[in-house]
């Protein structure tokens, strides 16, 4: 039976304190394996099923720097262009130093904040948002948060450190600066509507809400999970659409995207989503010095930082079975998406639990080593 280990592993998780989940694996645009374990909801009424949503959470930001590199390859935006040139607030920033705050002395660039390398961090209650929250009645925009948060102090000079933050929140704001709509409706009109995503949006609207899988907190030291509410921290009031973690999502959709991009960015449907190129430079690691030692700090062996996404850069000492180059990310729940061009394999897996370490460390890896040894490919 194809994927036997791996369904017997999926099948583990209940045990190991993961409620639900959902596995997809395509390759060469074929689905060459599928499985469904556990439950959507804590009172184990609801099986898990296709139509199940998600919040992908930080899976967003893969879809957040795709748009940025479409508009790259139109000549919109620029990689090293300052963040001002869209963003004016962000000409005149300041930098914590010790416990002074001085000006900044590097400019913040669009490729700072596609790398994590732009001194911001992820303070979501910063006095700034909070402020522009409370003054809008809790109705402030994407742009009028993003606006706000231009007066916190930076962490440390832009270019000089890795630090994971709100950075593809801001690239959000500079895609409704650079194509003059909202940054929801450019996700629709160009990723998610050509991709023939149906159920993925920034609204929890009634019928997403209706089949979103409970969402569970985990407890390492029992491996079991209790009920939290189906809440969105990241979503700051209802008209703020974080392009860090503000997508819903499900298994079928997500594949879609993952599958145009592991085939030289061209949907199974005919839609050119992004150039050969544009998906190389996104896999190409851009970390060095100080920024890729914080980035080891997450522990992910044998990969870096490129555009927005983890890359392989080690496999030897990763001991991965996918190759140099794959590349992809995960959510704050679990989620987690890989992109192998060199196979033309693409994996999607869902889960709902937040603060599960357990994934990160081991379900994501095993999953991976699984599908390639199902596959006999590497």
């Amino acid at each position: 039976m194809v994927g036997y280990e791996l369904t017997n592993f999926l099948d583990s998780l209940e045990k190991s304190g993961i409620p639900g989940c959902d596995c997809a694996v395509y390759q060469n645009r074929r689905p060459v394996y599928r499985h469904m374990a556990g439950y959507a909801d804590a009172g184990r009424t609801k099986p898990i099923t296709e139509d199940t949503t998600y919040w992908l959470f930080s899976v967003t930001k893969l879809f957040t720097c795709t748009a940025v590199m479409q508009l790259v390859e139109k000549n919109r935006i620029g990689l090293d262009d300052p963040v001002y040139e869209y963003l004016p607030e962000y000409r005149n920033l300041y930098v914590k130093s010790g416990s002074e705050v001085k000006p900044a002395k590097n400019v913040m660039t669009i490729r700072h904040l596609m790398t994590m390398q732009s001194g911001l961090n992820y303070n979501i209650a910063a006095p700034s948002i909070l402020k522009v929250v409370k003054e809008t009645n809790g109705q402030a925009s994407t742009r009028q948060i993003i606006k706000a948060l231009a007066e916190e102090p930076l962490d440390f000079e832009p270019g000089t450190s890795y630090q994971y933050s709100l950075s593809h929140d801001v690239l959000g704001a500079v895609i409704e600066e650079v194509s003059g709509i909202s940054f929801d409706k450019y996700l629709d009109e160009n990723i998610i509507k050509p991709l023939g995503m149906k159920d993925t949006g920034f609204d929890l609207t009634p019928d997403r809400k209706a089949r979103m899988a409970d969402q569970f907190t985990y407890r390492p030291k029992t491996q079991t999970s209790v009920p939290i509410t189906s809440d969105n921290i990241y979503v700051i009031t209802e008209n703020y659409k974080s392009g860090g973690a503000g997508l819903i999502s499900t298994v079928n959709d997500l594949m879609l995207y993952l599958d145009a991009m592991c085939n030289d960015g061209m949907s199974a449907g005919g839609y050119q989503l992004l150039t050969p190129q544009s998906i190389k430079l996104m896999q190409t690691d851009q970390l060095s010095g100080e920024a890729k030692k914080k980035f080891d700090e997450f522990g992910k062996i044998g990969y870096s930082y490129g555009l927005g996404v983890r890359t392989m850069i080690d496999k030897e000492i990763s001991g991965a079975k996918s190759p140099i180059g794959e590349f992809g990310w995960d959510g704050a729940a679990g989620a987690y998406a890989l992109i192998d061009t060199k196979n033309k394999l693409a994996i999607c897996y869902a889960q709902h639990v937040r603060g599960c370490d357990y994934a990160y460390n081991i379900v994501h890896p095993r999953i991976r080593d699984l599908t390639y040894e199902m596959l006999q490919i590497e």
